[in-house]
């Protein structure tokens, strides 16, 4: 049902419609009015299809899914970062971030002290992520006169967590310059693209600027301070080697680990994917798909064995709660746009993900985290791969109907 707007709503927006002194700014004026209200834009003639679950309301669901993510980079940040302070006798946080927590204590257990700090380095990230990518979806929309899609409070939120936690904040506004321009709009849009465009920036910074996206020292923000990630202490020493650094499973599985500021909990990705699958939004299909290939794959690098890889003998249950494993496999496999779109093509679609991270991370050592490119790479194949499926259900549909006459 369409919500009333008041009266100087109502006259204002007559001022951005066709005609009005306003018009050529239509499509900020839709953004913020749909925001607020739901569309008063209804279909009288038919074909239609009659459905409550808009692009707003999809939007708003796979946001509601990050929500355990979002908490979880708050506390892992934070309590990261009460780890690197005490490692160095320092009492208070250094910086504009200690002057907004007086009176908390440097205190790794202190849940709320961990929550606090942690919000005030997430926040800057995802407010720069917002603001720039937000004005490059405006100025497209502006200039090809259609409505702002709903679609970057996704790839903003979604973005903002596969970052580390302390990258500069110019370095968050140019990945997600070139996510939303080279990864969507120079594509047409929402809908359009064939790449992730969260994915795209990611791996624009990931290969342009190494040193702030893969080094030890960017994982936990507290300046002078390194530490590795689990996953790049694997790709060096194996799993004995991330026992040893003092990361356990279960705290690998919780999330307790240095990382970017999503991607460490595989309990809370779990979470947001039943939300997704509850709602429909997301395939099991894919998902179920990118865990067997990541189990096929793993399992076989386990029998052949290396003497000189230590990434041949992790076992699968550690590379689904290492590195983005869990994230990519829930958040960004299942992205409907650049995904396939028919459910056998989700199967091989997944599978080609899970195969492709194990390869890329025992194979190739120079790059550990490899759910991001195999993602990507998949991204490439999935128009071929829904090609491929809807041939082959014609051609045995043709065979099974030939003798009809």
């Amino acid at each position: 049902m369409t919500e009333k707007k008041p009266g100087l709503a109502a006259r204002l927006g007559r001022r951005f419609e066709a005609g009005g002194a306003w018009h050529k700014f239509y499509p900020v004026y839709e953004m913020i009015d749909s925001f607020v209200y739901w569309s008063d834009k209804l279909t009288r003639r038919a074909p239609h299809i009659r459905d409550a679950l808009d692009i707003k309301r999809v939007m708003s669901y796979v946001v509601l899914a990050t929500f355990p993510c979002v908490l979880m980079a708050w506390f892992n940040t934070g309590y990261q970062v009460n780890l690197a302070l005490i490692a160095g006798g320092a009492d208070t946080l250094p910086g504009w971030r200690g002057v907004l927590m007086p009176g908390l204590p440097v205190d790794s257990d202190n849940v709320f002290a961990c929550m606090w700090i942690g919000f005030w380095y997430f926040l800057p990230i995802y407010v720069v992520t917002v603001i720039v990518g937000g004005l490059w979806e405006v100025l497209f929309a502006v200039v090809r006169k259609h409505e702002v899609n709903e679609g970057f409070l996704v790839t903003s939120i979604l973005y903002t967590l596969t970052l580390p936690p302390d990258i500069p904040l110019w370095l968050a506004a140019l990945g997600i310059t070139f996510g939303v321009v080279i990864g969507k709009e120079i594509f047409g849009g929402t809908g359009k693209n064939f790449l992730n465009p969260a994915l795209t920036g990611r791996a624009f910074l990931y290969f342009a600027y190494p040193a702030f996206m893969s080094g030890d020292a960017v994982w936990v923000g507290v300046d002078g301070y390194s530490k590795a990630t689990a996953l790049g202490v694997a790709a060096q020493s194996g799993v004995p080697g991330v026992l040893d650094a003092g990361y356990g499973w279960w705290q690998a599985f919780i999330g307790l680990i240095p990382g970017s500021l999503g991607e460490t909990s595989t309990l809370a990705c779990l979470l947001g994917g039943v939300i997704l699958i509850y709602t429909r939004i997301a395939s099991w299909r894919t998902i179920a798909a990118v865990m067997l290939g990541m189990i096929a794959t793993s399992s076989l690098f386990n029998w052949v064995g290396s003497e000189t890889n230590p990434m041949f003998g992790m076992s699968w249950y550690w590379h689904w709660v290492l590195g983005g494993f869990a994230f990519g496999m829930v958040y960004m496999a299942t992205e409907p746009v650049s995904g396939s779109a028919t459910n056998a093509g989700r199967w091989i679609y997944g599978f080609l993900i899970g195969f492709m991270a194990v390869m890329i991370r025992v194979v190739n050592p120079a790059f550990p985290e490899g759910m991001m490119l195999a993602i990507l790479f998949a991204n490439i194949f999935a128009p071929l791969i829904d090609y491929m499926v809807v041939k082959a259900n014609f051609r045995r549909r043709m065979k099974r109907y030939s003798h009809v006459e």
